[in-house]
C-alpha cells in the first residue's frame, strides 16, 4: 500500500520501498511504500499491534527489516555498514522513546551533552553550553543540574527531546512520546513538538494524541495489520476517512 507524496526525489528525506518485517511466522509490516518530504510532519496512527512502532524503529535501524529498502537522504539505512557508520547515521535521525531512556547517573545537562562529546568529538565546554541552550529551548534551563529521578515524567521527556536535538538531526522520530506520561504532563511535551514542527523540522510521530495530529500533521498514515491503508491530510482524515477500518477507529475514539 502506498503513502507517497508527489515530491521530487531531492525533497524526499525518507523513502520506504516494499518494506517487510516478520517475527518468525508473524508478519508485522507487509510491503510499506511511503515517502516523507523535507520539512513534513507525518503522524502514524492506528490500533494497537498494527505495526506503528515497528515501522518507525526501522527508519533508524533499531529494527532490522526482512526485505525492501529504506533510504534516508539517499543513503540505504539497511545496507552493510560498520558500527561507527551506523552510529553516525543514527546521530542524524533523532529518536524520542516512549520511556525517556535517560541515563540515571547523569544530570539533565550531562544527558544532553554526552552524545555530541562522544560521537562528534565536540569539546566538553562547548557541548555543555549548547546543552544549556537546548534545555532552555524546552523550558528546563533551571533543571540543568537535576538528575532524572528528580524530574517529572514530562520533564524527563523534554530532556530526552533536547538530547536528540543536540546532534542537530535533520529528522526527528517520536515513538508514542506521551504514552507513559500522566495526563497533566502530556501538554508540555506536545508543546515542544509543536514548536519543532513550526520551525520546519521533518518529523515522523507515532501517537494516539489525535488533537496533535489534527493541529500539526501535514499527512496522516493510518496503519492496520502492517499496511498503510489510508494516507490523508488531517482535514480529510478526521472529516471524511475513506477506509472502513479508519472510520471505525475514529468512531471508537469519539466514544
Amino acid at each position: 500500500m502506498t503513502a507517497s507524496a508527489s515530491a521530487p526525489a531531492q525533497d524526499q528525506t525518507i523513502r520506504l520501498a516494499d518494506v517487510r518485517k516478520s517475527y518468525g511466522e508473524f508478519a508485522v509490516l507487509k510491503g510499506i511504500d511511503a515517502t516523507v518530504s523535507r520539512g513534513e510532519v507525518v503522524v502514524i496512527c492506528g490500533p494497537s499491534g498494527s505495526g506503528k512502532s515497528t515501522l518507525i524503529r526501522t527508519v533508524n535501524r533499531l529494527e532490522e527489516i526482512n526485505s525492501g529498502s529504506i533510504f534516508f537522504e539517499g543513503q540505504d539505512v539497511h545496507a552493510a555498514m560498520s558500527g561507527r557508520e551506523l552510529n553516525l547515521l543514527r546521530s542524524r535521525i533523532g529518536f524520542v522513546f516512549q520511556s525517556f531512556n535517560l541515563f540515571p547517573h547523569l544530570s539533565a545537562v550531562e544527558n544532553v551533552a554526552m552524545s555530541p562529546i562522544r560521537v562528534k568529538g565536540v569539546p566538553a565546554a562547548e557541548a555543555h553550553e549548547k546543552a544549556l541552550k537546548l534545555l532552555d529551548r524546552v523550558g528546563l534551563r533551571e533543571k540543568a543540574n537535576s538528575y532524572p529521578a528528580q524530574l517529572s515524567g514530562g520533564q524527563q521527556q523534554r530532556v530526552a527531546i533536547a538530547r536528540a536535538l543536540a546532534m542537530e538531526p535533520p529528522v526527528m522520530l517520536f515513538d508514542e512520546p506521551t504514552s507513559a506520561l500522566d495526563p497533566e504532563m502530556v501538554g508540555e511535551v506536545l508543546s515542544v513538538m509543536k514548536s519543532l514542527a513550526a520551525e520546519g523540522m521533518t518529523m515522523m510521530c507515532v501517537t494516539h494524541e489525535m488533537g496533535f495530529a489534527r493541529d500539526v500533521a501535514d499527512r496522516i498514515w493510518f496503519i492496520d495489520g502492517g499496511e498503510i491503508i489510508e494516507t490523508a491530510t488531517p482535514e480529510e482524515f478526521f472529516t471524511n476517512p475513506r477506509h472502513p477500518r479508519a472510520q471505525r477507529f475514529l468512531s471508537d475514539l469519539r466514544h
